[in-house]
């Protein structure tokens, strides 16, 4: 059931922008406002390609995904635009993907998707438009609260999208709506074919829209370089267990691909891009029990002391119980978790949980 929307009179009183991507989540969200009263109107963005540089089909904004919108909104009978935002996903989402990467952290361009261009840009886009709210297709619910609108799980736990959405400011919560948070992903495919959308049956995109085949570190190695120089793979001693061809090949955590004959399996415990060196070890060594946060953001007024909290260290992982520490600089902080977790790999988000709602989150750092 679409949940109520926080917007003051009748439906038809408000225009609602939908950030439609061409794909079975936004365009159920922008046939279910309409059915509720709503003025919409659907906007996708161009962000990398048209589908040739992706190599693919299927790929969030390239060009199949953007002639899918345009059908569906064509079916629905709303206005639907098409905004060229290349060069500000270039500099903003792509351009600190593979620096990360290049400074051997392991990005999550999803976030910073969100943060810089979706809930920035397009928000700032359908507030001229002269739209009540921006609504899109996540799996996350908005609900009041006491000093303002607050952030959720969404109850379709497989699906939830709350991860990604950590990085959005109390500001672009007032104005983002979520219609999709009530629903599973079976009820929004039945919902589709209720509406008669040509797209009921298309497959959820499982790549970065913009990384062709999956293959992240090609992409990097065609926009840096000097990342393909090639190092040593080393113990934790540092004896020389081999070499590698370039660290945009590995993450912490990572197993295969390491290329060394071992008498246990080895994984990737740290990466020194400086020396251009991976540092390998048993899977115990990757246990770690404090983890340093940066940027942090703030959905909830911050706690000024330690408080007790569950944490996701990455999008698929499962939250675990922590501390949290402020830092002795604003926008850091510390969790200390009740028990060791392995592969916590930095510029991956740590995002903070009471229960259900969002306190916010911050990216991790490499350790000292």
């Amino acid at each position: 059931m679409l949940a109520e929307l926080d917007l003051p009179g009748q439906p038809g009183d408000h225009r609602v922008v939908v950030a439609m991507s061409g794909g079975v989540d936004s365009s159920v969200a922008a046939a279910l406002l309409i059915e509720r009263g709503f003025e919409v109107v659907g906007i996708t963005l161009q962000l990398y390609d048209h589908g040739a540089a992706a190599g693919r089909s299927g790929a969030c904004c390239a060009g199949r995904d953007i002639h899918d919108a345009a059908r569906v909104a064509e079916r629905l009978g709303i206005p639907h635009y098409v905004l060229d935002y290349e060069s500000r996903f270039r500099a903003a989402v792509l351009d600190d993907f593979v620096d990360s990467y290049a400074r051997g952290e392991t990005p999550v361009p999803c976030i910073r998707c969100n943060q810089r261009i979706k809930f920035r840009d397009l928000l700032g886009t359908a507030r001229d438009l002269g739209a009540s709210a921006l609504a899109t297709g996540h799996y996350a619910r908005r609900r009041p609260g006491p000093d303002g609108p607050e952030l959720y799980r969404g109850c379709d736990a497989a699906r939830d999208q709350s991860y990604f959405l950590f990085a959005t400011t109390r500001d672009e919560l007032e104005f983002l709506r979520f219609p999709l948070g009530e629903f599973t992903k079976e009820e929004v495919r039945a919902e589709a074919r209720r509406f008669g959308l040509p797209i009921a049956e298309k497959p959820d995109s499982q790549d970065i829209c913009f990384v062709p085949n999956g293959s992240y570190a090609r992409l990097v190695e065609r926009l840096r370089p000097d990342v393909r120089a090639p190092g040593e793979i080393v113990d934790r001693n540092g004896r020389v267990l081999g070499r590698h061809n370039g660290i945009a090949h590995f993450t912490v955590g990572q197993r295969k691909g390491l290329g060394i004959a071992a008498g246990e399996p080895l994984y990737v415990l740290k990466i020194e891009p400086e020396c251009r060196r991976v540092v390998a070890g048993p899977r115990a060594a990757l246990a770690e029990t404090r983890v340093s946060l940066g940027e942090l953001n703030w959905l909830v007024a911050p706690a000024a002391g330690a408080i007790s909290v569950t944490a996701k260290l990455r999008s698929t992982g499962a939250a675990v119980p922590a501390t949290l520490q402020p830092g002795a600089r604003s926008g850091e902080a510390e969790l200390i978790l009740d028990a060791p977790a392995g592969a916590v790999a930095p510029g991956q988000a740590a995002v903070i949980y009471d229960r259900d709602r969002v306190l916010g989150g911050g990216w991790i750092r490499r350790p000292a």
